[in-house]
């Protein structure tokens, strides 16, 4: 394997954190002075940064809106749109453009009109559901004939591009990929062109898509079933209560004039963050940026969610029954993830639950060999809002959900009445800087985290505060957090019983 020297410092970094002495902060000072942020006149906020080792280039496109934002009757649809965002422009992806959106309103018109029916429920009539349908099928059907299908990754791929992908979250959408550093004017023209004139081509042969992923990580799963349980009791107020992939009938129900609503309101360029990592002119690509994302008119980005989760008075619980292998979910609320404590409670999590040095793990699947599982994140289901951090476990033969959550609880609370050793505390610090440098090992890694930061923080300066923050955490902070959020009357329960057992 070749080692370039980017990943040889990676390398060297993340030793210096593990060893016993190396408690010291990487200086991050160049690293940060080779970055350049601009602001368009429309709101786009550009970063870039050059890294000349190697002639290649990583561009994100960071969308600040995700499934918390979905509108109510609609769950589902911010991660729809990043299906559709793959389906093309008014010139790429079609054979006649004018002709297909003539069939696309087709397709729609006959599509609501169906919904309208459907809507009706036991009241709708039978007769005219079947003539409809049918009328739907066939304009489906036809407008498709004009599709060229694949068309926007094709020429990605064509080109030279790698790792096109996206991903939806509860907050955030993100859009990225690879290309030559030749490349650079073609990305910019084709991701703003996506940006610009979408179509959304194919969206109800898309939606079916989606209402199979659905059933299969949902509706088929009977642990999916209990997360979606969980987190459906955990919030009562806060949009975080709805499922990223949407409800069933929400997916079955909406269509373009939906899309396109959600669109225009969580799409502005002042709603997006783009960063370019890799071997570029950072003046070449402001010019660019202004050639081709600078056509995108200008709309105020949209407000942050105003309701809040009140506080829980008491403990929260669901029991499933299925004839399945028994799991154990435990949740406590938690701040969002700018909160002056969450560094802490990063910690207390990593202690108790993440990896096979952690509490937990050696508790119960090492030493008592009661669980096949068990494990502890935090964030969930998102991080934008105030949040939760959690444990599971899935219970060995012999044993069960009661006596995962009998031996958690436990753990819990000698966390809660003892100060975790220095010793401890240093692996656990150092584990987190190592995990924070391993994410800047990449191009794309660097600009996922620079526009991660700029768009949750507001400033991606703050990207390299990091690790001041995770220096700054003691022993009395990680009890504190402890104390302060993993109270009975903040928690959430969820536990899936093997039925007939």
């Amino acid at each position: 394997m070749k080692i370039t020297a980017s990943k040889l410092i990676t390398v060297l970094v993340i030793t210096l954190l593990l060893s016993t002495s190396g408690v010291l902060g990487f200086d991050f000072s160049k690293l940060e002075q080779s970055i350049t942020k601009h602001v368009l006149k429309n709101g786009l906020t550009v970063l870039v940064m050059e890294r000349h080792d190697a002639p290649v280039v990583s561009f994100v496109t960071y969308a600040n809106v995700g499934a918390v934002d979905d509108p109510k009757g609609f769950t589902g649809l911010a991660h729809m749109f990043e299906h559709m965002a793959f389906k093309g422009t008014t010139t790429l992806g079609t054979k006649d453009i004018n002709k297909e959106l003539e069939l696309i309103a087709q397709e729609d018109s006959v599509f609501l009109k169906l919904r309208e029916e459907r809507a009706k429920g036991r009241f709708a009539d039978s007769a005219r559901l079947e003539s409809l349908t049918t009328a739907y099928n066939e304009a489906r059907d036809a407008s498709y004939q004009l599709v060229i299908p694949n068309k926007f990754g094709n020429v990605i791929e064509r080109e030279g591009g790698v790792g096109l992908n996206a991903f939806t979250s509860m907050d955030e959408t993100v859009y990225f990929f690879s290309l030559p550093s030749n490349k650079v004017e073609l990305w910019m023209a084709l991701e703003s062109e996506r940006f610009l004139h979408p179509v959304l081509r194919e969206m109800y042969k898309e939606r079916d898509v989606v209402a199979e992923e659905r059933r299969m990580r949902t509706d088929s799963n009977p642990i999916g079933r209990l997360i979606e349980e969980f987190q459906a009791i955990a919030y009562k107020a806060h949009p975080y209560h709805n499922p990223g992939i949407g409800h069933m009938s929400d997916i079955q129900y909406y269509s373009r004039k939906e899309a396109k609503a959600f669109f225009d309101k969580y799409y502005p360029p002042s709603n997006l963050v783009i960063a370019i990592v890799g071997d570029v002119s950072t003046d070449d690509v402001l010019k660019l940026a202004e050639k081709y994302w600078g056509r995108i008119p200008y709309r105020p980005a949209p407000p942050r969610i105003a309701t809040v989760e009140p506080p829980h008075k008491d403990e929260r619980r669901v029991v499933m029954e299925d004839p399945a292998q028994p799991f154990y979910i435990v949740g406590w609320h938690i701040p969002e993830a700018t909160h002056p404590d969450r560094p802490a409670i990063d910690a207390l999590v990593d202690y108790l639950g993440q990896g096979r040095t952690s509490l937990l793990y050696k508790n119960l699947v090492k030493e008592k060999k009661a669980a096949l599982q068990v494990g502890a994140f935090v964030g969930y289901p998102g991080d934008k809002y105030p949040s939760m951090v959690a444990i599971y476990a899935m219970p060995a033969s012999g044993h069960d959900n009661t006596e995962m959550e009998e031996e958690i609880f436990k753990e819990v609370e000698k966390v809660k009445a003892s100060l975790i050793p220095d010793e401890e505390v240093a692996k656990i610090k150092a584990r987190a800087k190592a995990s924070f440098i391993n994410q800047l090992d990449n191009n794309q890694g660097i600009a996922m985290q620079l526009a991660a930061y700029q768009t949750r923080w507001g400033d991606w300066h703050q990207l390299f505060r990091e690790l001041d923050r995770i220096n700054a955490v003691t022993a009395e902070d990680i009890q504190r957090v402890a104390k302060k959020y993993l109270t009975k009357d903040n928690r959430v329960v969820a536990m899936l019983n093997t039925s007939g057992s």
